[in-house]
């Protein structure tokens, strides 16, 4: 579904991304771990098309995307949930929620005007993902920024899944999260997964990432160091001492 080659990303002089390799095959989750500054976020951000790399290419679904602006990339298929969340903090959950369709639906507000998307499948679409958060529902006319993070982290989810993504990317999920959010985000993301949506999973927590996904990639300084099934790379000893506390 996605193939990253010799994909070179710098921030003005500073190489950010060194020649990085990676696949993601459709119905798999696939995560990315490191320390910070690795370069994990910079990937996402370079599939996203918000960076563009200076050399490589991006294949996805058999086509490059390099060079395409971030709408029609989401157009595509392809959806950020960002570090940080990033919500819209003065519009409330519903209205996020639909700002998250908005470029599908033909460049206006989801549910008015002329629409690439019917009406009926963006609500379908919001009726799913507040069954997945429902407390969400529960706050559906409150303002984002009212929220606590385990529910503002629940809403960037929901929003990305609101462009009906075939891949979805999640940067940092359980970032300064409670073990119990953070428990019930990575169940979510894993039925996420099993409804059929790709995903590209950035995480601190190695060990709960791993244990999630099909396969890993351990970053090191911009390059691919590692790379293996997630229960593969749990078992292997250089990654337990570095990024397992073993």
């Amino acid at each position: 579904m996605l193939k990253l080659t010799d994909v070179h990303t710098f921030y003005g002089p500073i190489e950010a991304l060194r020649g990085i390799d990676l696949e993601v095959k459709q119905g798999e989750t696939v995560c990315l771990i490191g320390n910070n500054g690795a370069g994990k976020s910079t990937i996402l951000m370079t599939i996203s098309g918000i960076l563009k790399p200076r050399s490589g290419d991006i294949i996805f679904e058999g086509g490059s995307i390099m060079g395409i602006p971030p709408y029609k990339i989401v157009r595509k298929g392809v959806s950020q949930a960002p570090e940080g969340r990033r919500i819209f903090p003065k519009l409330t959950v519903r209205e996020n929620l639909e700002m998250g369709g908005y470029s599908v639906a033909g460049g206006r507000f989801s549910f008015f005007g002329k629409q690439k998307l019917g009406k009926r499948q963006l609500t379908a679409r919001m009726e799913r993902v507040l069954e997945l958060f429902p407390v969400l529902k529960e706050r559906h006319e409150q303002m984002g920024g009212t929220l606590s993070g385990g529910e503002q982290q629940m809403l960037a989810i929901g929003r990305a899944l609101m462009s009906g993504p075939k891949l979805l990317l999640l940067d940092e999920p359980s970032l300064g999260l409670a073990p119990i959010i953070v428990s019930k985000i990575f169940k979510t993301i894993k039925e996420i997964n099993k409804e059929g949506v790709t995903v590209l999973l950035v995480e601190q927590n190695a060990r709960a990432a791993l244990r999630l996904s099909h396969r890993g990639y351990v970053l090191e300084n911009g390059r691919v160091a590692l790379q293996g099934d997630g229960e593969e790379l749990l078992n292997n000893e250089r990654v337990k001492k570095a990024y397992l506390g073993e």
